[in-house]
């Protein structure tokens, strides 16, 4: 691995922290840009009074200057603006009695990290577990996924998502040429705008029955260089760094890449991508049923991820639980939530995606310069159109 990155902070702590290690000097990178990509994950129909609280304003304080990176660890910090409304609750000093912490969480919620984390790191309160299990983490992950993407748009690397599956509506319309910004302005990130406004109704049905809606993203990446990952050993082949990354975002149960669980129902001869002459680069690919990967490296052709997302877990009609304290049966706590976060969910893939490529563009091509990587890929471009 070339690229390291880590987050620290809770939901309604302070900040949120992160840090990016592995990116080369020279990369343009300014609060600007980190901020347009948080703003993005606000978006979707569907979300909770949480996003009208937070700017997600990020401040860079390390790894950059006179709007240049260094060469060093990159560090960000992101203010949560509702701590000021926590801050006794998430007092980081021991207080001076014994009295319980207000907001204090005794009742799991079924399907939240809650009560095995509770087990795991012997936490009578839940608080303490559902503060960092929350997915306010993924704002920093995002803004360090747009240091990352801001890496790759330097080779021609571009990274879009949408939604296809809110519920039981599902937009299964084509890819076309069509601009990041268009797909943003649909209130849930779709490509038909029948599909959307059915997608909507989906989330308004669910919300008026105090319930939760999942559903399924798509994220494609255009112009990645061939040959990126590797078959050489288990743990370089790309799809394996691709499923751990969107795996480890909230409420992920499943991933697959092109056709994914479509090829298991197809004969071979549907399945895969036949070759045809092109005078440019010897052969092409006729089409993109292995989604821009095969045997664990990139095709050149786009790569396509799609994802499905469970329904969030914290319910306004809250499932059966149990009070810890008691042992009695009783409602699920409730927490402030979304009812669906799936566009959301979509924006934060295209980060997971770049933090990935980044990180095996890097690992391919080396280089503590960004001109060095440069100077690399352009001669590894011109190698393999003539191969």
């Amino acid at each position: 691995m070339s690229l390291r990155y880590l987050t620290a902070g809770e939901s309604h702590g302070p900040m949120l922290v992160g840090i990016l290690d592995g990116l080369p000097s020279g990369l343009r990178l300014d609060a600007a840009t980190l901020l347009a990509q948080a703003r993005r994950r606000k978006l979707g129909y569907g979300r909770g009074n949480r996003q009208a609280i937070e700017t997600d304003e990020v401040q860079i304080v390390g790894g950059v200057r006179r709007g240049k990176t260094l060469g060093g660890p990159i560090a960000l910090v992101l203010e949560n603006r509702d701590h000021a409304r926590w801050a006794e609750i998430m007092r980081v000093d021991e207080p001076e009695d014994d009295a319980p912490a207000a907001r204090a969480v005794f009742i799991p919620r079924p399907g939240h990290a809650d009560r095995i984390g509770g087990i795991k790191y012997n936490l009578a309160d839940m608080r303490d577990v559902l503060e960092r299990a929350s997915a306010r983490e993924t704002a920093m992950r995002v803004a360090l996924g747009t240091v990352a993407r801001t890496f790759l748009a330097e080779f021609g690397v571009a990274l879009h998502s949408r939604v296809v599956r809110i519920g039981r509506a599902v937009d299964e319309t084509p890819w076309r040429d069509v601009t990041p910004e268009e797909i943003d302005a649909s209130p849930v990130r779709a490509l038909d705008e029948a599909a959307a406004a059915a997608m909507v109704q989906e989330i308004e049905t669910a919300k008026a029955a105090g319930d939760s809606l999942g559903g399924v993203f798509e994220v494609v990446a255009r112009n990645v260089p061939i040959g990126l990952g590797s078959y050489a050993q288990w743990d370089r082949r790309l799809e394996g760094e691709v499923g751990k990354a969107f795996l480890s975002l909230n409420a992920i149960k499943g991933v697959e890449v092109g056709l994914g669980f479509g090829a298991a129902a197809r004969r071979g001869s549907e399945a895969h991508d036949a070759y045809e002459p092109d005078p440019q680069t010897r052969t092409r690919y006729r089409t993109n049923r292995a989604g821009g990967i095969e045997g664990g490296m990139t095709t050149g052709q786009p790569i396509v991820v799609r994802v499905g997302m469970k329904p969030i877990a914290t319910l306004m009609n809250p499932l059966d639980s149990v009070d810890l304290r008691t042992g009695e049966a009783t409602k699920a706590y409730i927490e402030r939530s979304d009812v669906c976060a799936v566009p959301a969910a979509a924006v934060i893939g295209e980060s997971l995606l770049a933090l990935v490529l980044a990180d095996a563009l890097l690992v391919k091509f080396g280089g503590d310069s960004l001109g060095e990587v440069q100077e690399r890929v352009r001669n590894w471009a011109a190698t393999a159109r003539a191969r």
